[in-house]
C-alpha cells in the first residue's frame, strides 16, 4: 500500500562528511533496486551557491552547507530504516536514541532548510533596490540568520545580494535573496 505524498516526513541521515553526493546516489540506486520508490520522495544534500575567485576568475560553486547531513523524504515504514542505515557511508538518522526511532523535522526546519522564503515577501516584485553596494546587513532568514555582512555586489534581475559574511573569523560569501536580509 503506497502511502500519499502528504504522510512522508522529512528526516535527516548522518553519513560521512564530503561524500554526501556519493551516499545520495547509493541510497537512490538501492531503492530503485529493492523497488522501494514508493515509500521514498525525495533525497537532497542541502546546497548553497558560492562564488569563488581562482586566478583571478570568478566561478560558481555548489558547496554542501550541512556537511556530513542528508535530508531524506519518505515514510520510514518497516524495514526502510534498516535499508537506509545498512548504506555504506551512512552514520544513522539524526535525533534517534541508539537503536531508537528517527525524528522527523517539523515543518518550519524543513522550509528553512530548503530556504523558502514566504510566498507573501515574494510578492511586492517591483520594489527598487534598497541596498548599495558597501553596506552593512543582517541576515534575517536561512542557515546565516544573524550574522551580520557587507553589500559586496547587487543582481538586480535575480533580486539578489552577494553579501560578506564573517563566519568563525574568516569572511565568507553567500547570495542572499532581499528578502533573507535587512539594514542594519
Amino acid at each position: 500500500m503506497a502511502e500519499t505524498k502528504s504522510t512522508k516526513k522529512w528526516y535527516v541521515v548522518r553519513s560521512v562528511s564530503g561524500q554526501e553526493n556519493k551516499i545520495k546516489s547509493y541510497i537512490e540506486s538501492e531503492i530503485t533496486r529493492l523497488n522501494l520508490q514508493d515509500y521514498i520522495e525525495n533525497i537532497l544534500v542541502p546546497t548553497e551557491k558560492v562564488i569563488q575567485i581562482r586566478n583571478g576568475k570568478k566561478t560558481n560553486k555548489e558547496r554542501v552547507y550541512f556537511p556530513g547531513y542528508i535530508m531524506v523524504q519518505a515514510s520510514l515504514a518497516g524495514e526502510i530504516p534498516h535499508i537506509i542505515r545498512s548504506i555504506n557511508g551512512v552514520i544513522g538518522f539524526l535525533g534517534e536514541v541508539k537503536g531508537g526511532e528517527p525524528v522527523p523535522l517539523r515543518q518550519s526546519e524543513v522550509n528553512r532548510l530548503l530556504g523558502k522564503v514566504d510566498e507573501l515577501s515574494v510578492k511586492d516584485e517591483n520594489v527598487n533596490i534598497p541596498f548599495t553596494i558597501g553596506e552593512t546587513i543582517k541576515v534575517v532568514d536561512g542557515p546565516f540568520n544573524g550574522f551580520n555582512g557587507t553589500v559586496e555586489n547587487i543582481n538586480e534581475e535575480k533580486r539578489k545580494l552577494e553579501v560578506m559574511v564573517k563566519i568563525f573569523g574568516r569572511k565568507t560569501p553567500l547570495e542572499l535573496s532581499y528578502m533573507q536580509v535587512e539594514k542594519v
